[in-house]
């Protein structure tokens, strides 16, 4: 199980420089919400990538390296999305997927000998599956990006939310094996990171956690599943 401190290593990765046998993605993260309206879709069954998350994964299977390899020649963007319960009877198919994800972009990558690739999501946008292209052997999709904005009011909220998860955090030191965060940490980053690794119980809370309205909306539910650990 992935622990604040893995998740706070990655992000440290990803802002490190690549690996010998890596590279690192030369041009800049799009705005957020400027995404291209059609971005390959990889749907895995409880990974969860996060607006202000990163997020390390191991392709494998030929369809979906065939996507990096395609996505590294153009924008390195590349959208994850969660399969819905049932997909294995389906699963080298199409099978139903939830309809919001996020957008990343390819900040890292390792090609591996095999064709196999090692890469690394940084989380940029959240979006919403409006259809599907047929037309490649990995899923392509058509999108509607969904961009969190928060005015004044909502970024103190965020912080105040910050200040209570950080002394529950202490709380639970124990029980979640977890460290302090950085405190140059935005807010709005610690909440995706927290969303991505902290445990949870039930399957589908993470994709429920990214269907929230923005990070102050997820930093809210956070606050409750900790002080529910605590009890």
């Amino acid at each position: 199980m992935r622990t604040l401190i893995v998740a706070l290593v990655t992000a440290m990765f990803v802002a490190a420089p690549a690996p010998a046998t890596g590279q690192t993605a030369a041009t800049k993260a799009p705005a957020a919400g400027g995404v291209p309206s059609v971005i390959p879709i990889f749907p895995l069954e409880a990974a969860t990538l996060f607006p202000n998350g990163t997020y390390p994964l191991h392709i494998f299977e030929p369809r979906y390296r065939a996507m990096v390899a395609d996505a590294l020649k153009g924008d390195r963007i590349i959208g994850m999305v969660t399969l819905q319960p049932g997909y294995e009877k389906d699963y080298e198919g199409r099978p139903p997927i939830f309809p919001i994800g996020c957008a990343g972009l390819i900040t890292d990558y390792e090609e591996l000998p095999d064709g196999r690739y090692n890469i690394v999501l940084g989380g940029l946008v959240k979006f919403r599956v409006v259809s599907e292209d047929q037309g490649r052997p990995y899923r392509l999709a058509r999108i509607e990006p969904i961009p969190e904005p928060l005015d004044d009011k909502k970024t103190a909220a965020l912080a105040e939310r910050r200040t209570r998860i950080e002394a529950l955090l202490d709380a639970l030191a124990d029980k979640l094996s977890v460290g302090q965060p950085p405190p140059g940490m935005p807010d709005d980053t610690l909440i995706d990171l927290l969303s991505q690794f902290l445990p949870l119980d039930a399957r589908g809370d993470r994709q429920r956690l990214l269907e929230r309205e923005d990070p102050l909306a997820r930093a809210t539910a956070i606050v409750e599943l900790l002080e529910k650990m605590i009890k």
